[in-house]
C-alpha cells in the first residue's frame, strides 16, 4: 500500500511539473517571443472607418453601472452613424432595463439615436441566450461584445476597424483588464491572472490555432456569427467554446493588447462573488471539455493545446489536494528522500509563478499610472498560499456541480470599482 501511494505521488508531482512548467513559459511567452509582442500592439496608422459595428450589451441586474457603460460605448471615437449599441435584458430585470432606458433617452436628446434595449421573456436567463436574441437585432458588419460593467476605450472601434481591414481577419480579441488590484487581499492576484492572460498567453494559443476567446471585447464579422449558429446557451463558458468553434473552422483570430487601449474592469467584490465566478468558469471549460469539439481540430497539436486548456480545472482541483500533501511530505512525513524532493518541484515552479507576478505587477501598475509599494508585495505572499487553495476549491466546487448535474448561472455581482469619471452626455458623438 505504501509502495502505491508513493508511486502515486511521484506521477501526479510529474505531471504538476510539467504542466507548472508549461504555465510559466505561457506567462512570459510575449516578452520571451519579441515578434509575437510586435504582433500584439496596436497599428501606429489607422484606415479610414469601413466597417459598422453593432455593439451588443447582455446585462442582469446592472442597475448601479449600466448607464456608464452606455455612455462610455456611445462616446466612441468612430463615427455613429456607424455604430449600433444594443442592451439586452430579461423581461423581469425591471431595474436595469428602466436605467438603460433613461440614458438612451438621455443621449435621443443629445442627438444619438442608435441604442436600443432588446428584451426577451423566454428562457434560459443567461448572457449566450441574451446574446442570441440581440443577434436578430444587429444590423451591422460587425458584432462586438461587451459586458454590462465595461469601461470601453474610445478609439476601439477604430483599431478593430483598421485591424480587419487591413489584416483581413474575422476576429478580433482585445485587450482587458482588471484594475483594482489593491482592493482586497486576492484582487492583486485576480488582476495579475488578466494581464498575463490577456497580455501574453492568448497571443501563444491565437498563433497555434486553438483559442478560448474571452467574454468581452471580441469583435465577430456577423457572416462569421451567424453561420456559427450564435452561441451555446447551455454553456456557461460560451465564449470559450466559440472561440474553438472558430478556431475549428480554421479562421485566424487576432489577438491585439496594447495597455492604452483595454477595457477596463473589475474584480468580485466578495469572495464569495469570486468564487461562484471561478466556479462558473471552470464548469464551463468542463462542459467544453465533454462536448468534444476540441476533437474537432485540423491537427494534434491544435487538439491537445484545446484539451489540455479545457482540462486545466481538473488539475487546479487536484492541486488543492496536493499542495498539502506535498508540503507534509517535505517537512513532516518519512518518505524517500527522491520522492521528497520531487514532490517539491511543482511548489518551486509555483514560487516561480509568484516571483513573475511580482515583476508583472510593477509593469501593470506603471503602464497605468497607479502605485504598487512594498506593503502589496508583502501582502501577496501571506496571500498567495491562500489564493491557490481559493481557485482549487473553486475548480473542486465546479467538479461537484457538473458530477450533480447543477448548470444554472451564478451572478457575479458590479460595484464599479474601476470606473473613471463618465463622459458627459453633451459631448459624446
Amino acid at each position: 500500500m505504501e509502495q502505491v501511494v508513493l508511486t502515486g505521488v511521484t506521477l501526479i508531482s510529474l505531471l504538476l511539473t510539467v504542466q507548472a512548467a508549461h504555465a510559466l513559459y505561457l506567462m512570459i511567452y510575449t516578452w520571451d517571443q519579441p515578434e509575437a509582442d510586435a504582433h500584439a500592439r496596436v497599428p501606429d496608422q489607422r484606415v479610414t472607418p469601413q466597417l459598422s459595428f453593432t455593439a451588443i450589451l447582455p446585462a442582469r441586474h446592472e442597475e448601479e453601472v449600466i448607464q456608464a457603460t452606455i455612455a462610455r460605448a456611445a462616446s466612441a471615437d468612430y463615427p455613429p452613424h456607424l455604430v449600433q449599441i444594443l442592451v439586452v435584458c430579461s423581461a423581469d430585470d425591471v431595474g436595469t432595463i428602466e436605467q438603460a432606458q433613461m440614458q438612451i433617452a438621455r443621449l435621443r436628446a443629445a442627438g444619438r439615436g442608435n441604442v436600443d434595449v432588446v428584451v426577451f421573456d423566454d428562457g434560459p436567463i443567461n448572457k449566450p441566450h441574451g446574446l442570441n436574441t440581440a443577434l436578430r437585432y444587429a444590423t451591422n458588419d460587425v458584432v462586438a461584445i461587451f459586458d454590462a460593467e465595461d469601461e470601453v476605450q474610445p478609439e476601439l472601434f477604430d483599431i478593430v476597424n483598421t485591424i480587419m481591414v487591413t489584416e483581413q481577419v474575422s476576429v478580433v480579441q482585445a485587450g482587458v483588464q482588471l484594475m483594482n488590484f489593491d482592493s482586497n487581499w486576492y484582487s492583486t492576484f485576480n488582476v495579475l491572472e488578466y494581464f498575463f492572460w490577456f497580455r501574453s498567453r492568448l497571443h501563444y494559443h491565437a498563433k497555434n490555432g486553438a483559442i478560448t476567446l474571452g467574454g468581452n471585447t471580441v469583435f465577430f464579422q456577423r457572416e462569421l456569427i451567424e453561420r456559427l449558429g450564435g452561441w451555446d446557451e447551455t454553456n456557461l463558458t460560451e465564449d470559450a467554446d466559440i472561440g474553438l468553434r472558430v478556431s475549428c473552422m480554421g479562421e485566424k483570430v487576432r489577438v491585439v493588447y496594447d495597455d492604452r487601449y483595454v477595457t477596463k474592469e473589475e474584480t468580485p467584490p466578495t469572495l464569495q462573488s469570486f468564487i461562484k465566478q471561478r466556479t462558473r468558469w471552470c464548469q464551463g471549460f468542463m462542459q467544453t471539455l465533454g462536448k468534444g469539439t476540441w476533437k474537432e481540430m485540423p491537427n494534434w497539436r491544435q487538439k491537445f493545446l484545446a484539451w489540455y486548456t479545457l482540462a486545466f480545472p481538473h488539475v487546479q482541483a487536484m492541486l488543492g489536494i496536493y499542495l498539502p500533501v506535498a508540503l507534509l511530505n517535505a517537512f513532516v512525513l518519512s518518505v524517500p528522500v527522491p520522492v521528497a524532493m520531487l514532490s517539491w518541484l511543482p511548489v518551486l515552479l509555483l514560487g516561480a509563478h509568484f516571483v513573475m507576478s511580482v515583476v508583472g505587477l510593477y509593469e501593470f501598475t506603471g503602464a497605468h499610472g497607479l502605485k504598487a509599494g512594498p506593503g502589496t508585495v508583502v501582502k501577496m505572499a501571506i496571500g498567495w498560499f491562500p489564493y491557490q487553495m481559493v481557485l482549487s476549491y473553486a475548480a473542486a466546487r465546479a467538479l461537484w456541480r457538473q458530477m450533480r448535474g447543477a448548470t444554472n448561472w451564478e451572478k457575479t455581482a458590479h460595484v464599479g470599482a474601476h470606473r473613471t469619471e463618465a463622459p458627459e452626455l453633451s459631448n459624446v458623438g
